[in-house]
């Protein structure tokens, strides 16, 4: 009876949080090695003096940054009028940011409540390596067909079964997805593929991504996309891309967005 009351005792707290994830070994806690989660998680435990778990929309890799990674814990409704963003990002390291924090009800889950989440991988094409960016994006020298590039893009769109384009297997039997939006955009040396779906596979953004650069370069055509859907088979598609050009940009919810 005291655990039932102490349950709805407890406020939810939501988190937007933005992250260079160089550092650190992907999102979930793990022993001995550090992770976001983990960061996160040590901050709250001397804020509250206990452990609190912290949930996330997306488990991002090793590597992989976020712009507006959405989580969420659990407090005793006595301490839920905290300003969150402002204690955490105290104790926080530099390139970790609590960019917003809010109550929210306890019906709301950073994972099953998203209907969408977006992904920027960026690209530097350009023939000299950067002394600033080495770890935000991947550099590629090598001639590529943006034109190819946006073409292989476009294929993506729709429901289709990306077993093709993830890099192992896992407990996800389910490996439909629904892609609202997939297209390739470029700046001078910036080439930017944005892909915004209900749901990803392990490491399937960065397949795609990879994939995409092959066809840029020449070495699977971008009228193959489609077939290697079909085929349901990881070696049909191009390379991983390697995880620090990657970002998570935002995750929309029923009336709400993450980030712009």
């Amino acid at each position: 009876m005291n655990s039932h009351r102490s349950f709805h005792e407890q406020q939810q707290i939501r988190l937007v949080v933005e992250y260079d994830g160089t550092r650190y070994h992907g999102w979930q806690a793990q022993p001995r090695v550090p992770t976001i989660q983990g960061v996160i998680e040590d901050s709250l435990q001397q804020i509250i003096q206990q452990r609190t778990l912290v949930t996330a929309a997306g488990r991002t890799d090793a590597g992989v940054h976020a712009v507006a990674q959405v989580a969420s814990f659990r407090v005793g409704a006595a301490r839920s009028h905290r300003d969150w963003r402002y204690v955490l990002n105290r104790l926080l390291p530099s390139d970790i940011s609590v960019r917003s924090a809010e109550r929210v009800g306890n019906d709301f889950h950073p994972r099953f409540s998203a209907k969408t989440k977006r992904y920027e991988y960026r690209i530097l094409h350009r023939h000299e390596r950067s002394g600033l960016a080495w770890n935000r994006a991947w550099h590629i020298w090598r001639n590529l067909s943006v034109q190819d590039m946006q073409e292989a893009a476009r294929k993506f769109c729709g429901t289709h079964d990306f077993t093709s384009f993830r890099c192992m297997p896992t407990q996800t039997q389910d490996t439909l997805c629904t892609v609202v939006c997939c297209e390739v955009t470029h700046d001078n040396a910036d080439i930017v593929f944005t892909v915004e779906a209900n749901r990803f596979l392990k490491q399937m953004v960065r397949v795609m991504a990879g994939t995409c650069v092959d066809v840029g370069a020449g070495k699977i055509p971008a009228s193959s996309i489609s077939d290697i859907l079909e085929a349901r088979d990881r070696c049909q598609a191009g390379r991983t891309a390697p995880p620090h050009g990657l970002y998570l940009m935002n995750v929309t919810y029923d009336g709400w967005c993450s980030g712009g």
